[in-house]
């Protein structure tokens, strides 16, 4: 199946910010979007959006971190569709603070949902995929991937894990199953809210006074979806014209 319309698409992370808008993007060119993230009544209010619009969209809670339930969430999926095509590994958190304020608990939770997050997904959209000979998993990362910055250590850290996976993943299944990863630079979004360091919060407010609106990554992500089955769009790097970063 190629193109975008009809195809399954899981997406976590789906209930605001890049997942969202990717979310109604994909919809309203023809996909079935499969919704995921904790925050529930979001999910609901997105699912009946985007079925007034005239798309297709279910949800379920997910919590990224628990292999259960990302495992229950690409089954989900797979059942109401009869087949996964697409999973897009967006969820993630960015609460950043220098390394010396020993944010330990902060730490933990970047490594539980932004590595083990997408291995969670590798892990539950990969056997279905291979069955059917086709599919595409999508990270999201980030342009942290690329460059490393104060109190964004341990973040960037997560994010360059995500490429190198994504690397490795490419590498093993080529042929059947593409991998791209999407690295957005600044970009409107719900992340920095996770932020507690004053400090930190202080320098990502100075960040992201030049933004991207998270359809633009929406876009992107369509772009690497749409694309005839032999091309695989391994990554992308999304930033606005005016950002220094």
């Amino acid at each position: 199946m190629q193109g975008i319309e009809g195809k399954v698409i899981a997406i976590t992370g789906a209930s605001s910010g890049i997942g969202e808008a990717t979310a109604r993007w994909l919809a309203r060119r023809g996909a079935r979007v499969m919704l995921g993230a904790r925050r529930d009544e979001r999910l609901q209010r997105l699912s009946a959006e985007i079925a007034q619009a005239g798309g297709s969209a279910r949800w379920q809670r997910l919590d990224v971190s628990r292999r259960d339930d990302m495992q229950a969430f690409v089954d989900a999926a797979h059942e109401w569709g009869g087949r996964i095509d697409v999973l897009v590994n967006n969820a993630g958190v960015m609460p950043l603070s220098r390394l010396d304020a020993l944010k330990v608990d902060e730490w933990d939770r970047m490594i539980d949902v932004n590595i083990r997050g997408v291995l969670h997904g590798i892990a539950a959209a990969l056997p279905p995929m291979r069955r059917q000979r086709s599919g595409q998993i999508v990270n999201v990362s980030s342009i942290g991937a690329h460059a490393v910055s104060p109190t964004a250590a341990v973040y960037c850290a997560t994010k360059f894990a995500v490429n190198a996976l994504s690397e490795g993943l490419r590498q093993e299944v080529g042929g059947d199953i593409r991998v791209t990863v999407v690295s957005p630079g600044v970009t409107t979004s719900d992340l920095a809210e996770s932020i507690s360091d004053p400090a930190a919060r202080q320098l990502m407010a100075e960040y992201r006074r030049v933004a991207l609106p998270a359809e633009a990554i929406a876009r992107a992500i369509g772009y690497a979806i749409e694309q005839p089955d032999d091309v695989d769009v391994s990554e992308v790097i999304v930033r606005p014209t005016a950002s220094a970063y």
